[in-house]
């Protein structure tokens, strides 16, 4: 798959939009915009402009707008953060309020909004999960995860320490999360890779070995591979999973995890689900390993369990958190994150965000059988679960015969992200070949048909090029 689009920085003339939901009365780039592009370019090593060439000034709810009088309907939740939709006036008034005290950091030292959050997190969490630690991105965490699983293998043996990912699988770009994650060309700067951490086969519904067999056989078809590669199974101390792949809203099949979970029980393994972009309601369930009817041992959290500033959580069984009970962090538990997940939780419990999640399911299903019926040659897969799906975009004059990645067209996917902008709606671009649906959980419904209405006009319009 190669990737050769680069979004046009030269302002143009686009059609001029007036809806309750959509704005668009500049040339686009706006013009007055690029000094601002161009000083990012300048002083940050940023792939700022790998996205939709917009300045955000202003995002309310499901709606993003520059200072030049445009304004998108969000398709992104800036990367599934703002599930509660941007700017909630609950979670401001709560930040406000620490704010005015003042209280702007406190380190790992005890807060009321720290005790509250806790608190409120574990009354909201399945009661599986016992303790909490926090931190404030998700990578963080994750490297949390790691350093526990491998203290709890050391309870076991001084050996088991082999942790288990998934190719494909994405958990963070520091080095423990890379190392750990399954994006392997990702990895080349690192050098020495950890001889311990090693990675299942990803059963893609479209690879063919995948075709026919169960999840569980197929579990076990990749543990096999793993041990002959080498891998004393004997020594893994924890498998971590993405609940699902972001880039195409690919989950595992349910009898697979289910058969993971079942044997890292009988050889003393811990199950760590990493709910970066998956949890707090975007698949339709509080945490998308719900869907497995699996009870992890850690869960990691990010993104959206604030709905805004940096935050992250490792939850799981006391006696795991507690292996290393003398962690600190800068900014984990900080006053400003503590409040607005206190609120963020507020915000799903009064207005039902997860039953919104699962209602508003089947206005993507529907849209996207449409889309597979009028351009067949073009989409022929769309996956996904809740308020997360992906749009596949074929590319018809590839081989047939090719591998199923390789008939993407990257290419004119990112013109279509672009055409979307140019019509009031922004979408997340992959690099992948897919159309990456991550609306707010609390858009409201004419907003929603609008935006798909728009993915489908701006599909057609591209391939008429």
């Amino acid at each position: 798959m190669e990737r050769n689009f680069k979004y046009n920085m030269q302002p143009v003339v686009v059609p001029q939009i007036e809806t309750k939901n959509r704005r668009i009365k500049t040339m686009l780039p706006v013009p007055e915009s690029l000094p601002i592009l161009n000083t990012i370019i300048k002083y940050e090593s940023s792939n700022v402009v790998e996205q939709p060439p917009i300045i955000w000034a202003r995002a309310h709810g499901h709606t993003i707008e520059d200072s030049w009088g445009n304004k998108w309907i969000d398709f992104s939740s800036t990367i599934f953060v703002a599930n509660t939709g941007h700017g909630h006036e609950t979670i401001r008034t709560g930040l406000k309020e620490v704010i005015d005290k003042p209280l702007l950091h406190s380190y790992s030292y005890p807060t009321i909004e720290r005790a509250g959050y806790l608190e409120k997190l574990a009354a909201f969490t399945p009661e599986y999960i016992e303790k909490f630690s926090l931190f404030s991105t998700g990578t963080e965490a994750v490297e949390r995860a790691v350093k526990l699983a491998r203290l709890y293998g050391a309870t076991k043996s001084q050996s088991k320490n082999i942790i288990i990912g998934g190719d494909g699988n994405f958990h963070g770009k520091t080095m423990g999360s890379q190392m750990v994650g399954g994006k392997h060309a990702d990895k080349k700067w690192i050098g020495y890779l950890d001889p311990n951490m090693a990675h299942l086969e990803f059963p893609y519904p479209w690879n063919e070995d995948t075709q026919g067999m169960r999840g569980k056989d197929l579990f076990y078809r990749h543990l096999q591979r793993l041990e002959e590669k080498g891998v004393d199974l004997r020594n893994i101390t924890a498998f971590i999973i993405e609940s699902f792949q972001g880039w195409g809203a690919v989950f595992y099949p349910k009898d697979y995890i289910q058969a993971m979970r079942e044997w890292s029980k009988n050889n003393e393994s811990l199950l760590i689900c990493d709910e970066i972009q998956a949890g707090f309601g975007r698949t339709g369930k509080l945490f998308g390993y719900q869907y497995y009817d699996i009870i992890p041992d850690l869960v990691v959290c990010g993104k959206a369990v604030s709905s805004s500033v940096p935050l992250s959580v490792v939850m799981g069984r006391a006696d795991i958190i507690d292996l290393d009970p003398e962690y600190t962090s800068t900014h984990g538990g900080h006053p400003l994150a503590c409040i607005a997940g206190m609120k963020t939780i507020e915000v799903f419990e009064r207005e039902n965000l997860i039953e919104e999640a699962r209602r508003k399911e089947a206005f993507f299903i529907e849209a996207n059988k449409r889309l597979c019926l009028k351009y067949p040659e073009i989409i022929r897969l769309t996956l996904g679960k809740g308020m997360l799906f992906a749009v596949y975009i074929n590319n018809p004059k590839v081989e047939a015969g090719k591998p199923f990645r390789e008939q993407l067209d990257i290419d004119l996917t990112d013109r279509i992200v672009e055409k979307a902008m140019q019509k009031g709606v922004f979408l997340i671009r992959t690099g992948c070949g897919t159309l990456k649906y991550g609306p707010p959980l609390s858009i409201s419904d004419d907003a929603l048909l609008e935006a798909l209405e728009v993915i489908d006009e701006a599909i057609g319009e591209c391939i008429e090029k």
